[in-house]
């Protein structure tokens, strides 16, 4: 079984390296469904997993000139504020509500990647966006990430690049930064009710890791929309089926 959770995990590393974010959306259902742990362990083994490949994630998107260290160390730091009190509140909340809500924000992550919209002109500044609107997409972001694990990069790339003047491939490399802040953010405010399987952990992440390099020598070699369509479509059965599978134990 570990090896499947392993061999699984390295497609969590692979969508942060290329597309900046998807790593709890694919973490949450693998280490529930498939490594067996109840809902709050695989949040907050989650946030563990993705803040720690998210980082080193970073480093190929940094040597590239992907990463905008103001605008992502800014961002980040409020997402970090929002983390922590998410995960916080989340001790308060039953898991099978937190699943739910993973799942009703893996169907609104895929809507918004499925929407055909015509994106924004790519900017060659330094990203001088609104800075009132990027902390308090920085707060909203890092709240929803602590309470469910998920919803970091994908409502994190969009605001880079509409609210802080990024282009796309920038966007991504800058994500990570945020993610991997926001998401050690989370844990902190989890580890004070939840215990975590480090072992599961450690392998887990590993994997992560590996898929999350080989990711970010992909990203300028895969057509971003060819990407987006296809994760979308993922995204979508995968958070209609943790909705039905939550659904059915409530009835």
């Amino acid at each position: 079984m570990i090896v499947l959770v392993a061999a699984l995990a390295v497609l969590v590393g692979l969508s942060l390296g290329l597309l900046g974010g998807g790593g709890s959306i694919l973490t949450v259902p693998l280490l529930v469904y498939v490594a067996g742990m109840d809902a709050k362990e695989a949040i907050a083994t989650s946030l563990l997993v993705v803040g720690v490949t998210s980082a080193v994630a970073t480093l190929a998107h940094a040597r590239a000139g992907r990463v905008r260290w103001r605008t992502g160390l800014t961002f980040g730091a409020f997402a970090m504020v929002g983390a922590y009190l998410g995960g916080r509140v989340a001790a308060f909340l039953p898991g099978t509500v937190l699943l739910l809500a993973f799942a009703l924000m893996m169907l609104a992550t895929a809507w918004a990647m499925l929407r055909r919209r015509p994106g924004p002109a790519p900017s060659a500044g330094h990203g001088s966006g609104p800075w009132a609107l990027v902390v308090g997409e920085g707060l909203v972001v890092g709240f929803v990430t602590g309470i469910v694990g998920a919803g970091g990069g994908f409502l994190v790339v969009p605001a880079l690049v509409l609210l802080g003047g990024l282009p796309m491939p920038v966007a991504v490399g800058t994500s990570l930064v945020v993610i991997a802040m926001k998401s050690g953010a989370g844990l902190a405010g989890y580890l004070s009710s939840v215990s975590i399987d480090w072992g599961t952990a450690g392998v887990v992440t590993v994997a992560a890791v590996a898929g999350a390099l080989v990711g970010g020598r992909l990203v300028s070699r895969v057509h971003p929309d060819r990407l987006r369509v296809a994760f979308g479509w993922f995204v979508l059965v995968m958070g209609v089926l943790v909705l039905g599978q939550e659904v059915m134990g409530l009835v």
